[in-house]
């Protein structure tokens, strides 16, 4: 029995020492209650240099490097091991070749049945690599906590979840104008503006980065003594290893010069153009003036002449036809005046292009003169148009002068129409194609700005083409050039197909006789016009009351109870729209006629409310227009 004890006893050590002497990851090795070296595994050689013979005997102390033997930490080692059942510790330790290496120690005392001490098991690990990657790290924050805090001109710090803010760095203590013992723990919110706060901004910012992945904006924010600055913000969430939101990055710079800056910049870029407006107002001056003296001088020299009692009846027309047609061409100028301001009263009707510009074409050969060839190239089934007629043949009539100022020594001008589609839907393109002189790119680029004009002083208004441009955009459409110096200029107009039909003409001529005599309550703040209107209404048979502004049409109205009332739009103080929705309000049938120049006042459902007379206007067209109005409120009744 005895026999058979010591042998599983002997069995059990030669398994412990077969394990111990496997492993070569740890040292394990034992030590007399001094410290002596008493076993030696392959570990321990391995991690150590030492072979067994070389090192079974020496004291533990020889693997310390000689400031911890110096220290006493061999001798503090054991004794702490020994009253506290263990001593564990990382350090630097010596190999047999002198290297050092940082080991992770556990000592354990080893005591027999009685509790007596016999000696120490040690347990060492070379664990340098994990200490060189610890140290790296700790190298990189500390380096990164540098670079961050060294940076000044962009505030960088951290966020937790909720936007409170966990770090600082010292571009934020300069910008913001906080310490980091202020701010941290503070929510980022302080730094916006009241009404940002107020619109939640903070948290939809926070918001769209956990959404997008990133928020970037440029706004106002607030120092800490209250000023204002602009600033560009850049927040990116941040997650840790295992994809856990743990706040936000936030990068904000101080952009305020950069945007005083650039308000400067446009502020000067505005007061040029005003400057090149006030330029281009003074060429409009000499032209216009220049236009206008021509035709005053025609009128007044005819009227001057007219006063002769001793004048031919045959000489008294030809003066009267020469203040009619020279009247006409003055309300031409300014109706390319109001088309460029897309203040042109348009009367649109749909026109089958084709067989417009084929007469059209004639007309334009024959008031070119015999120099310049006209050539159509007009395209079938071309789609309809709905567009005022006569102002589209004054674009044409523009286009069609320039280019005849284009080719002085003579050439050829090809009108043509063509069906066009593209994103912006269906158009009808018109082309006029010369083969003048061409423009330069600088001169193109301003063709269409009012008053703009390269021919010399007195000969142009530099309305023409600008006239094609206000016709087009008020039509619905748009105005195209393309031109090279010394290759001819082309000009498109383009407008919008429509699927209305033309209506359908019966030949009747409209009678202008009144249907019946009515009392007019004629309102104009122009004495002339209003004297001019009065009398061509008398001449059409009615009566006229007369007032020169709106309240005082207003107390009329109120005493006496004309027919119609027939007013002025643009008018000082309240307007003739104004005025003829007051008058409705007392008296709903009152019928109402409304004259002027512009088209842009019929606004806000006015233009359905009302009936309208373009200025000028004749005895026909009033009379037209009165009888009108009359009728449908007759009817309405």
């Amino acid at each position: 029995m005895a026999d058979a004890t010591r042998f599983e006893s002997h069995l059990t050590e030669e398994r412990f020492r077969l394990l111990v002497n496997a492993v070569t990851d740890y040292a394990l090795y034992m030590l007399d209650p001094e410290g002596r070296i008493a076993t030696w595994n392959p570990g321990a050689r391995r991690f150590k240099g030492y072979e067994a013979d070389e090192i079974i005997g020496r004291n533990f102390s020889s693997f310390f490097t000689d400031e911890d033997r110096a220290a006493g930490l061999p001798q503090r080692a054991l004794a702490t091991a020994a009253r506290e059942g263990k001593f564990e510790a990382e350090g630097w330790r010596v190999r047999k070749d002198g290297t050092r290496f940082w080991a992770h120690v556990v000592l354990d005392p080893i005591r027999d049945d009685h509790g007596h001490l016999i000696g120490f098991a040690k347990i060492t690990r070379d664990v340098t690599e994990r200490k060189q990657a610890d140290e790296a790290l700790r190298e990189s924050e500390r380096r990164f906590r540098l670079l961050v805090q060294g940076v000044r001109d962009y505030a960088i710090y951290m966020l937790d979840p909720d936007g409170r803010v966990t770090n600082w760095n010292s571009g934020a203590e300069a910008i913001k104008g906080y310490s980091a013992g202020e701010i941290v723990g503070q929510h980022f919110s302080q730094f916006y503006t009241d009404e940002d706060r107020a619109c939640g901004e903070p948290a939809r910012a926070l918001a769209t980065a956990l959404g997008a992945g990133k928020y970037e904006k440029e706004a106002w924010r607030l120092r800490k003594d209250g000023t204002r600055f602009m600033a560009s913000v850049v927040i990116d969430p941040i997650y840790d290893d295992a994809g856990r939101h743990i706040g936000f990055a936030k990068v904000t710079r101080d952009v305020t010069e950069r945007y005083l800056a650039q308000q400067e910049l446009e502020e000067t870029r505005m007061a040029l153009l005003q400057s090149q407006k006030l330029q281009a107002l003074g060429e409009l001056t000499g032209g216009i003036a220049h236009d206008f003296n021509n035709l005053m001088t025609v009128i007044r020299g005819s009227a001057d002449l007219l006063r002769r009692e001793t004048l031919s009846d045959e000489k008294r027309r030809r003066y009267l036809d020469a203040i009619t047609e020279t009247a006409d061409r003055a309300a031409m100028l300014t109706s390319h005046l109001l088309a460029f301001g897309r203040r042109q009263a348009l009367k649109p009707e749909v026109v089958a292009l084709n067989v417009r510009l084929d007469a059209f074409g004639e007309v334009l050969s024959r008031t070119l003169g015999g120099s310049i060839q006209v050539q159509l190239d007009l395209a079938p089934s071309l789609w309809p148009v709905e567009v005022d007629s006569t102002q589209l043949e004054t674009a044409l009539l523009n286009a069609a002068f320039n280019a005849r100022d284009a080719m002085p020594n003579g050439g050829s001008i090809v009108l043509s129409t063509a069906n066009r589609s593209d994103a912006d839907g269906d158009w009808v393109c018109i082309s006029l194609r010369d083969t003048g002189e061409g423009m330069s790119d600088e001169v193109k680029a301003r063709v269409f700005e009012p008053f703009f004009t390269t021919k010399p002083v007195g000969r142009g208004t530099g309305l023409g083409l600008s006239q094609i441009h206000g016709f087009a955009a008020q039509s619905g459409g748009r105005a195209e050039i393309d031109s090279r110096l010394g290759e001819g200029t082309t000009i498109r107009l383009l407008l919008p197909r429509t699927t209305n039909s033309a209506a359908p003409a019966d030949g009747t001529p409209q009678a202008i006789e009144p249907s019946r005599t009515l009392k007019v309550l004629l309102v104009e703040d122009n004495d002339h016009v209003r004297e001019f209107a009065a009398t061509l209404l008398e001449d059409l048979g009615h009566t006229v009351i007369q007032a020169d502004e709106a309240e005082a049409a207003l107390s009329i109205l109120a005493r006496d109870p004309v027919d119609i009332l027939f007013s002025d739009v643009v008018m000082p103080g309240i307007s003739g729209v104004e005025l003829a929705r007051r008058a409705r309000a007392n008296r709903p049938e009152l019928p109402v006629l409304l004259a002027s120049g512009y088209s842009d006042e019929i606004i806000a459902g006015a233009g359905a409310e009302f009936d309208f007379v373009h200025k000028p206007y004749d005895a026909q067209q009033l009379g037209l227009a009165l009888n009108a109005a009359s009728e449908k409120a007759g009817t309405s009744r």
